[in-house]
Formats: C-alpha cells, structure tokens, sequence
C-alpha cells in the first residue's frame, strides 16, 4: 500500500512533510492518520486527516476516534504558516484538515486489525496470474475484516472467506452501512 501513500502526494517528499505536519498534530491532541494532495477542480488541496491521539494504540472506533471542528480549525490554523515556511509544495494549494470519517482509509495490516469485524472495500492490484485461486478474477473485494495473518487479510464475502495477501492491496476503505451496531473488542 505504500505506493498508494506515495501517490497520493504526487511527488512532494512525504517524509519531510510529516516532518512539518506531525509535530503540529499532535501539538493539538491528535495523530496523523494520512496526508494527501490531490488536484481537483477547483485547484491542488492538501488534505490531512486526523483523529484523537491514541486511538491507533487503543484500537478505538472511527466514533471514538472522531475529532471535532475545532480542533481541526487549529490545526489548520497553525499548520498553514508552518508550510508556507517549509515551501515543500511548488504550486498554490487549499489546505483541509478533517476526520477521516466512517469510511475511514485502511492503511496497513495495524489497520485491518482495529477495524476486525467491520466491513471493508480492498482494490487489488494486478497482474493476477500468481493470485490465490479466489481472487484471480477479482479487482475488488468487498465483505467483512476477518483476521490478519501471515501478511494476509482474511474477507468474509457471504458464505466465501477470502486470504488477501496484503501485497496486494492497492487501496482499502471501511464501508458504513446504515442502522449496523458494530461492537468492537477492547483492550
């Protein structure tokens, strides 16, 4: 999934980025959940979402992890000057800090695990040819997070479990679904 992060700032230095974004995060009581630039139609937005400090480590609910406006408001607020300083984007940008929201990014096998249970939506990348036999036609996969294991997340699709390599994840999403309690086991 990493070339999906990478792509997702259409080749500004991530890591120098973080550098900048990070430390103003968690000033505000809050961690970095992904950061990125995107050009739309109204022009290039920077975008970064964040949720409550702490909530990857204690595998909270997307409800839990929620931020509000204003904490981002203040993020936003501080962490514009601080790019402007850094200058590490060579074109004109709106900055948007938000939640990532219930049909939050999944990034990384930490992820497939806090959100066991819950329904998601993996797009594969190809070629297939050397995909295990159930996913050889498949581009997307969309069921129940069942596990991880062995670098490999396990997908209830109905009656069907799927073992999706994480390698070959290109991206990954939580699906909301209306009037579904989720319960969620807690450390």
């Amino acid at each position: 999934m990493s070339s999906q992060a990478q792509s997702s700032l259409q080749g500004v230095d991530r890591a120098a980025l973080l550098r900048v974004v990070e430390p103003i995060v968690r000033a505000h009581g809050a961690e970095t959940v992904e950061v990125e630039l995107r050009p739309e139609r109204e022009g290039w937005i920077l975008r970064v979402y964040v949720e409550k400090a702490g909530a990857s480590d204690q595998n909270l609910s997307t409800r839990d992890a929620a931020v509000n406006l204003e904490l981002c408001a203040g993020v936003s607020r501080d962490l514009s000057p601080a790019l402007d300083v850094a200058d590490l984007i060579p074109h004109a940008y709106r900055l948007e800090v938000s939640s990532p929201g219930v049909e939050r990014p999944l990034r990384g096998e930490r992820d497939f695990v806090r959100f066991g249970g819950q329904k998601a939506k993996i797009k594969l990348r190809g070629p297939f040819g050397d995909a295990p036999d159930g996913l050889k036609n498949l581009r997307v996969v969309v069921g129940t997070l069942d596990g991880v294991a062995d670098g490999k997340v396990y997908v209830l699709e109905g009656k069907r479990r799927h073992e999706v390599p994480l390698s070959m994840v290109e991206s990954a999403r939580l699906v909301f679904e209306f009037g579904r309690v989720i319960q969620q086991n807690r450390r």
